[in-house]
């Protein structure tokens, strides 16, 4: 026997519903009166819970479906009733492998800031081995990339959702036969064509990639399993020259001057969330910038005479940035309205120092944050810059290290610009942008000096913010560099 699952009955001024939980998936045992999703109006949130005690065999709606009341959404049968899985798109299969103990692969919880992810790569096909601890999947989420690993030994199963499918936390993605081996190849291929279809499977990513470079995938040789075209396949097809001519024509036609190609490739997950954010930033603030410069002579002579000493005590070089961030520091002591927040109609005023370094990876600017900075001295921030800038490099910073800050410094110096205009890091109220050290004639009691001089650049909510505190907060800085034994003593 098999019960329906239905929407509840929506009142009038209810047009239609959300899909928000489901508390169980196929095949799982429920009982009598069990919660088994929530569903979401503008108004309330409905628990729906089973009227027997059964099995789940089916789930016609995911989360966050719409529906409308009274719309079946799932069935539960009688116990040992047989499961129907929920997604109609057909996932892919494992190959035939020894048995083993299926073993659930989910997305890891994500933080209450996150509302979803994306599948990015898969690294194991359906079929391949996998060992303990090996990274099966990377999953994007607008800050980070998350890896999941296999829990234990065995054979990569199914693929429950694929390369780009938006997935939530804890949601199951596919599934491994823990202890399982792959299967042995076949002794000779059915026909022909048998083994043609097998070498021309294709991985999403290759796909991809193919689709990108506007290659025709039957001409790249696969060295994978069963013939199949890997990553490096096309990467050496793209680099092996051109074949030669069998023979010249007697009048060649005049080769193209240049080549004009183009390539469309989807944003990154990060990549769409920065820009969202930048746009968001400078369309719901009352952003304004002002500019002052700075003399670095007395850092770059300090940081010369010391420089050799302190990395041999500290075992990290001495860098320009530990000195930002304590100037940085000290000014929002002096300037509490700069290290405050806006939240609705209230002013957060915030009593400590965490601050968003931004950090240039491969997969786009990311701003992790430095923690308590009034607590640290030099060579502890500069190792954790350090550290910072590593894991951002190798993908390996976590929620964790990006949520927070009160205030960001981004310095495009190192990359040469001159003079930037950098946009608010919401829902901060206050950006400071350091740029490149270039040497400039300077007047000095009236005579005439080359000096390495900095620009500094502060853009501000002036919502939050007034002109006099910008233009203090800035001269604070400046101050606080031009002459570093301020810092010490604190004045």
């Amino acid at each position: 026997m098999t019960t329906e699952i239905k929407v509840p009955v929506l009142p009038e001024s209810v047009a239609d519903a959300t899909i928000a939980t489901w508390h169980v998936k196929v095949g799982d045992t429920v009982s009598r009166d069990q919660n088994l999703v929530d569903i979401e109006t503008d108004k309330v949130v409905l628990e729906v819970v089973s009227p027997e005690d059964g099995v789940v065999t089916e789930i016609s709606q995911e989360e966050g479906a719409t529906v409308l009341g009274e719309q079946l959404i799932a069935l539960v049968g009688a116990a040992g009733a047989v499961a129907t899985p929920a997604n109609t798109q057909a996932p892919a299969t494992a190959a035939p492998a020894s048995e083993g103990n299926p073993v659930d692969i989910n997305v890891p919880v994500l933080p209450e800031s996150v509302a979803d992810a994306t599948i990015a790569t898969w690294h194991v096909q359906p079929g391949e081995a996998v060992s303990r601890d090996q990274n099966l999947v990377d999953i994007e989420t607008d800050k980070v990339v998350l890896e999941v690993v296999a829990p234990e030994d065995g054979v990569m199963g199914e693929h429950i959702h694929a390369e780009g499918d938006t997935v939530l936390g804890e949601q199951l993605i596919g599934k491994i036969l823990a202890g399982a081996a792959p299967a042995a190849a076949s002794a000779a291929p059915a026909s022909a064509a048998a083994s043609d279809e097998s070498s021309d499977v294709l991985t999403p990513s290759v796909r991809r990639l193919i689709a990108e470079k506007g290659l025709d995938a039957s001409k790249i040789n696969g060295t994978g399993k069963n013939g199949r075209v890997t990553k490096e396949d096309v990467d050496n097809f793209l680099k092996a020259p051109a074949p030669a001519a069998k023979s010249a024509p007697v009048a060649a036609a005049p080769a193209p001057v240049g080549e004009r190609t183009q390539k469309r490739v989807p944003m990154t997950r990060l990549r769409k969330t920065i820009a969202t954010r930048l746009l968001e930033a400078k369309n719901s603030t009352a952003m304004l910038t002002t500019f002052n410069e700075v003399n670095m002579k007395p850092i770059m002579d300090l940081r010369k005479q010391y420089k050799d000493a302190f990395e041999k005590r500290h075992d990290i070089r001495l860098g320009f940035m530990s000195f930002y961030v304590k100037a940085v520091t000290e000014a929002l002591k002096r300037f509490p309205a700069v290290n405050a927040s806006i939240d609705g109609d209230d002013i957060v005023y915030h009593n400590f120092f965490d601050m968003s370094i931004a950090v240039s990876t491969p997969r786009g600017l990311v701003t992790p944050v430095l923690r308590d900075c009034d607590k640290m001295s030099c060579a502890e921030i500069e190792k954790n810059i350090r550290s910072l800038a590593l894991k951002g490099r190798d993908g390996k910073l976590t929620i964790e290290d990006m949520t927070g800050g009160n205030f960001t410094i981004t310095n495009g110096g190192v990359f040469g610009s001159l003079l930037s205009t950098p946009i608010l890091n919401l829902p901060q109220a206050a950006i400071l942008g350091m740029h490149k050290i270039q040497d400039r004639p300077m007047a000095v009691n009236g005579k005439v000096e080359i000096l390495p001089m900095m620009y500094l650049a502060l853009s501000y909510d002036h919502r939050l913010i007034d002109g006099k505190e910008s233009v203090g907060f800035l001269v604070a800085i400046k101050e606080l560099l031009e002459d570093p034994t301020r810092l010490l003593l604190d004045v």
